[in-house]
């Protein structure tokens, strides 16, 4: 059983990815003003994304949430394509985590030692990229995301690095000489403004981990979920708007999109350089997990029929049992056998693409505006504004059970601190609001993912 602590750090290297590094540049389009207020907002519609699937994972029985599950529940027939986005998301940013090293840690050798460049294979990508290829491999074979606690916090020591370079560097006031000119309240264009939309959408993408989070998190609790979420994103918001601000004033509209490489070489900078490698070697595990389960469900996936339907009023457990036997946990729940393979064939088809392709902006920028945008907000939006219709008769009975448990049920007793103590009414209002909030969200990632492409 993961501990109760697991979750955190898990959340926070995901959501405080390499993203944290291109801020400045996206707060020097933006303007200052309205690059911190977007920033802001980003953080709080996808942190509302997490709190939904929080929510709509109560309907399913620990340690059965997933994508797959909810899909099974609410939109069966579409099922498998809900799982394709996610698995080409994940397959996508794994790679480009790979291309980052094979970039990088030439530079890195050359820091550490000028008599580097004479070796040949030191400056190669493709050694670099097969080098840490060999790390990885044994990473990604893990079935749970609690055996790589230990990892995360490596990647968090790393992401504090990086931060405290950004800030040391604008307190020495070592890059002002190159400093371009500020922008606070105008942006630099509309054009420019909406392309930097998706760095801020991508920077909290971690939704993909959170059905797995919530699966192994041995409270789960609605109280300590909604804990995990709010300090996860409120981390991020934070540290992504320091980054920012203090990154784009050392550079102003010079800022570039990676801040670390815009320092001049130095054993702090080579360093700085180093950490990204190991921040990105260390969320490519975290890729896999959530592509791996998505390609399973994908090959398991059958159309529904009619008569897998049921218009009787199903209790919990009936659901639970329904979603468990069409979707297992996604951790232990695949063959031996089946995840191998499935393993194996994602790490031998992303090494490849790394090996042969040097630059995927733009393939990346495209999964990234469609991927992010329905894992993080359609997705969620939409799977809680099925499940909780108050028409369903699955959600009628479910309600009447939290009603019924309302006197020694944790969950109840957890709702009610989260609601303070209201009445059934006004629960019951909360919910129906909740529930319309849950489809704008639905909406407002269909018009990011169309401004995005």
């Amino acid at each position: 059983m993961a501990g109760q602590e697991a979750p955190v750090p898990h959340n926070e290297e995901r959501v405080l990815g390499a993203g944290v590094l291109a801020m400045p540049l996206a707060l020097s389009r933006m303007g200052i003003a309205l690059g911190v207020t977007v920033i802001i907002w980003s953080g709080l519609t996808a942190g509302f994304g997490l709190y939904l699937q929080t929510k709509s994972a109560r309907y399913l029985e620990r340690g059965s949430s997933s994508f797959f599950a909810l899909s099974q529940l609410t939109y069966p027939n579409a099922a498998i394509i809900f799982d394709s986005a996610i698995a080409i998301k994940c397959f996508g940013v794994g790679v480009s985590y790979l291309i980052i090293i094979g970039d990088l840690m030439p530079g890195v050798v050359r820091g550490f030692s000028e008599n580097a460049g004479g070796v040949s294979f030191l400056t190669d990508r493709r050694f670099w990229v097969t080098g840490f290829m060999l790390i990885v491999i044994p990473l990604s074979f893990l079935r749970r995301l609690d055996s790589l606690k230990y990892t995360s916090v490596i990647a968090l020591i790393s992401i504090s690095y990086l931060v405290v370079l950004v800030i040391a560097h604008f307190v020495n006031e070592d890059t002002m000489q190159d400093r371009g000119d500020i922008r606070v309240w105008k942006w630099e264009s509309a054009v420019a403004t909406l392309s930097s939309i998706p760095v801020t959408v991508f920077g909290y993408t971690c939704h993909q981990n959170m059905f797995s989070i919530l699966n192994e998190i041995s409270n789960n609790s609605h109280v300590r979920t909604t804990c995990v979420v709010f300090a996860s994103i409120g981390t991020a918001v934070s540290i992504y708007i320091l980054v920012a601000i203090t990154g784009y004033l050392s550079f102003g509209n010079a800022i570039g999109g990676n801040i670390v490489a815009m320092y001049a070489p130095s054993l702090s900078s080579t360093i700085g350089k180093a950490a990204i490698v190991v921040l990105v070697m260390f969320s490519y595990p975290l890729q896999v997990h959530p592509c791996r389960a998505s390609v399973d469900a994908v090959l398991k996936w059958r159309p529904a029929t009619r008569s897998d339907s049921s218009n009787s009023s199903p209790s919990r457990r009936a659901l639970a049992l329904q979603s468990r036997s069409s979707a297992p946990a996604r951790g232990d729940g695949i063959g031996e056998l089946r995840f191998v393979a499935i393993t194996t064939t994602i790490l031998i088809l992303s090494y490849a693409v790394a090996m042969t392709v040097s630059s995927l902006e733009k393939v990346l920028a495209y999964v990234g505006s469609t991927g992010s945008t329905s894992i993080s907000f359609i997705l969620p939006g939409l799977f809680y504004y099925k499940i909780s219709s108050p028409n369903s008769a699955a959600h009628q009975k479910l309600i009447k059970e939290d009603d019924d448990e309302d006197d020694g049920s944790d969950g109840a007793e957890d709702d009610d601190r989260l609601l303070g103590g209201v009445s059934p009414k006004e629960r019951a209002w909360r919910r129906n609001i909740l529930r319309k909030l849950s489809l704008a969200l639905a909406i407002y990632g269909v018009v990011v993912m169309i401004t995005c492409l």
